[in-house]
């Protein structure tokens, strides 16, 4: 009998049953002396002739996780495994999957095997494997369905092959109850939207595999637009197949569901609501819990918000007994944080919990503090944007920054493990990550990893990674490149030489790969971003180089004449002959396209209908100017144009001499790391701070446009003016001089970044105030202030920038990008 027949019989609904567990890991030999350990560890079981028994009774759920075993090892080594139940009968290595209880019962002989100190932790299996036997005895249902992900992460896999280390023993159960993804079918992902029914249960099951236990679907409205040209189903049938999958796999369906509409206060609006989210709500199969974010997007005060979910919470329940229901303060201004907070401490029986989400002033101990403990606490970290969000890359590179933009394929291992250690500790009931798309891959499996392990080795999540995803024999070498493609992004891309030491052992990898391994969407991305590094890197080289040749000719303009010497630097300015990295470009361009066939990854709007270059479309920013030579241009231009001499020559000392502050001044470049030595960091830490809620963080302001209608920052503008520092919220942005001349005079020239308009206040040393609270400038452009003398008389002066406080929103609006304090001849 086919042991898959019967599993269109969906299984009841599985409820949390524990509080949070700690994770128990025991990886134990049968030998007791540790050279026997090791022996039996180094001996495999050879899987290629297994048979795989199924305890009797198995639910809905673990009929799931046989398929799921006996399919993805099928798939890795073309070995098929005969399935049959409570038959233990026959030759060859007998794999048993079942619950610890069911398991001893129907074959006595494994009650030795199934018995273990982790038996009563939700979710947790015991894995035995030795020559004859391999024993996954699950906890519980999803015990079962993790336990057999277990096996499939440490198989190794070839062609008529498969196998396991002999001798291990490994009890385990996950330290956080939720660890689960975002995964919103909208235009706006970059890649889901492309995606049909069976794509998504593939991608649904990956996440299975690794430990994950939840997924979040999107409502057919949101702030997204209502169509995408690749959609293969409408919104509400493509989220009711996510809900049912997850219904099949014994996982948690959660639906994030903004408030939109103007008016909640409006009755009459009140009921089109509840008449729209319950229409969508009778479509789906299965809702556990539905998450309301208080903004981005949404605009409605705590007052009017708390009674509309509370209607919205009764609907739910009645629809899909046993969901609950959670929100967050998302982006709440000041007073209606406090109202939020004065609600929150009386009993609101309708809601479960809060969400910790993007765009919180409080750090997420502060946030607790303020939260009652009957109220269960949720992390919504976002994983999966470099620019303009909540853990932003640390001191990106302009070159990369303007080129790969807020959406690139961004593996970011190490940086998500400081996020999750720094921050999850809080949110003792888990989190569910805010994805748009799969160019957060890596990110999402490190997540799960830690979500059921906070202690285990970030390597060994990105080992399993690449050994089940890309291949056993790549497995390592795959692993150790994400790593190195994290390090890509780590300082100055002109001097980091490691950025072509990735990209050749990424071609490496590329000459020798299998044809199945060459289309493989996840090597495919990993390439692409090694590629494209390498490409811009071969172009800053060229353009710095570029640059200073210019600026050596216009230096000349005394001893030449300013016409003479604009002569000469002009021709400097014009694009080489060959293009630097020109091959390199052009694989990127070809794995653009092998990655929008293999997983409708949009990575450009005219040839595959991105929405925008800041939504993964960077193949269009590859060749963006990523130095000053854009702005060098426009300078020719203007000294063309003036009437003198001497005006001619003024201004091609602005133009050589930009960073010069005079004798006895000080010039700080504040978006570029190695150039910012008085700004105050505060000796804070990325690990301490990934969000920069209590130091300030370095961004850009990109100088494209068609971008964003917030970025607006001019298309000819210099690197060191569209790079900035920024404190977020009601901090200040601060700077310290010390050993200042108390004789002298000094002057302040600045410039202010234009990514966010905002109001601005500027004072010296905690008393003089420099510029009153004032509307940003968005243009561009150089201002300065007089310092007065008793600010600096001590030797020192402390200069603090600040905006209005309680604004909410994103947070953002302290921006300074170049500071020069000039003595007074």
């Amino acid at each position: 009998m086919n042991a898959f027949a019967l599993m269109a019989v969906l299984p009841l609904r599985l409820r949390p049953v524990s509080s949070l567990s700690r994770c128990l890991v025991l990886a134990l030999a049968l030998g007791a002396a540790q050279v026997g350990r090791s022996q039996a560890l180094e001996a495999r079981v050879d899987l290629a002739g297994a048979r795989l028994v199924l305890a009797p009774g198995m639910t809905g759920p673990e009929r799931k996780a046989a398929q799921m075993l006996v399919e993805e090892t099928q798939k890795r080594s073309q070995v098929a495994w005969p399935v049959s139940e409570a038959s233990a009968a026959g030759p060859g290595v007998i794999v048993y999957l079942g619950q610890r209880e069911a398991l001893a019962r129907a074959f006595p002989d494994l009650a030795g095997l199934v018995v273990g100190p982790g038996a009563g932790q939700s979710e947790g299996y015991r894995l035995v494997t030795s020559a004859g036997r391999i024993v996954i005895a699950g906890n519980d249902a999803r015990g079962v369905l993790y336990g057999a992900g277990r096996l499939l992460r440490l198989m190794e896999y070839g062609r008529g092959a498969a196998s396991v280390a002999a001798g291990l023993v490994l009890e385990t159960a996950p330290a956080y109850k939720l660890r689960g993804h975002q995964l919103g079918y909208r235009p706006k992902t970059n890649s889901y939207d492309g995606w049909g029914v069976a794509q998504w249960e593939e991608y649904i099951r990956d996440l299975v595999i690794f430990g994950a236990n939840a997924i979040e679907g999107m409502p057919p409205r949101t702030d997204d637009a209502a169509e995408s040209p690749h959609f293969p189903l409408p919104l509400i049938e493509m989220l009711a197949h996510q809900s049912r999958i997850a219904h099949e796999y014994g996982i948690d369906f959660w639906l994030w569901y903004p408030a939109l509409d103007e008016n909640y206060a409006d009755p009459a609006t009140v009921q089109a609501s509840l008449k729209e989210w319950g229409d969508v709500l009778r479509r789906l199969p299965r809702v556990d819990a539905m998450f309301v974010p208080g903004g981005d997007p949404g605009h409605t005060p705590p007052k009017v918000l708390f009674p509309l979910v509370a209607r919205h919470t009764a609907q739910l329940q009645q629809l899909h007994p046993g969901a609950k229901m959670w929100i967050s303060p998302q982006g709440f201004r000041g007073d209606w944080m406090t109202d939020f907070y004065e609600l929150i401490a009386q009993d609101q029986p309708w809601l479960e919990g809060i969400v910790y989400a993007p765009q919180q002033s409080d750090t997420i101990e502060a946030f607790r503090a303020r939260i009652p403990a009957r109220y269960k606490l949720r992390f919504y970290p976002d994983i999966t944007h470099a620019l303009a969000s909540q853990y932003p890359v640390p001191e990106w590179d302009f070159a990369l920054a303007a080129t790969l933009h807020r959406e690139p394929i961004m593996p970011r291992p190490l940086d998500q493990a400081a996020i999750f250690r720094r921050v999850q500790p809080a949110a003792e009931h888990g989190f569910l990550t805010y994805s748009e798309g799969c160019t957060d891959d890596v990110n999402k499996f490190v997540w799960s990893g830690l979500g059921w392990d906070p202690q285990v080795d970030v390597l060994q999540i990105l080992r399993e990674y690449g050994r089940f995803f890309v291949g056993t024999a790549e497995g390592e070498g795959f692993a150790q490149g994400l790593l190195a493609l994290e390090r890509n992004w780590r300082g100055r891309l002109l001097t980091n030489e490691g950025v072509y030491t990735t990209l050749a052992q990424f071609q490496e990898m590329e000459r020798t790969a299998r044809p199945a391994v060459l289309a493989n969407w996840r090597f495919q991305s990993a390439l692409y971003r090694a590629y494209y590094d390498a490409t811009i890197r071969a172009r800053l080289i060229a353009e710095t180089a570029q640059e200073e040749a210019v600026l050596a000719a216009l230096r000349r303009g005394r001893e030449l004449g300013s016409l003479v010497a604009l002569d000469a630097a002009e021709p400097l300015l014009l694009a080489p002959a060959v293009r630097p990295g020109g091959e390199w470009r052009a694989r990127v361009f070809e794995l653009a396209e092998a990655l929008f066939q293999s997983v409708r990854m949009q990575l450009s709007v005219p040839r595959y209908q991105a929405i925008g270059t800041r939504r993964a479309a960077n193949l269009d920013l590859i060749d963006f100017p990523i130095s000053n030579v854009p702005w060098l241009r426009a300078q020719f231009a203007e000294i063309r144009g003036l009437a003198t001499e001497s005006e001619r020559l003024a201004r091609l000392a602005v133009v050589v001499g930009w960073s010069n502050p005079g004798p006895g001044g000080f010039y700080d470049d504040l978006g570029n790391i190695t150039a910012q030595p008085h700004l105050l960091r505060y000796g804070i830490s990325y690990a301490d701070d990934p969000a920069g809620q209590r130091s300030p963080l370095m961004h850009i302001a990109p100088r494209h446009s068609g971008v964003s209608s917030r970025i607006q920052g001019p298309a000819v503008a210099r690197v060191s003016s569209s790079t900035f520092a920024e404190a977020l919220h009601d901090q200040p942005l601060e700077m310290l001089y010390e050993q200042l001349d108390p004789r002298s005079r000094y002057k302040l020239r600045v410039v202010y970044g234009s990514e966010v308009a905002s109001q601005i206040r500027l004072v010296a040393d905690g008393i003089h105030e420099i510029h009153p609270m004032q509307a940003k400038d968005l243009e561009v452009r150089p201002l300065e202030f007089a310092i007065p003398v008793e600010a600096t008389q001590d030797g020192s002066l402390r200069l603090s920038w600040s905006r209005p406080p309680g604004v909410g929103g994103t947070g953002r609006g302290v921006q300074v990008a170049e500071v020069w304090l000039m003595r007074v001849p």
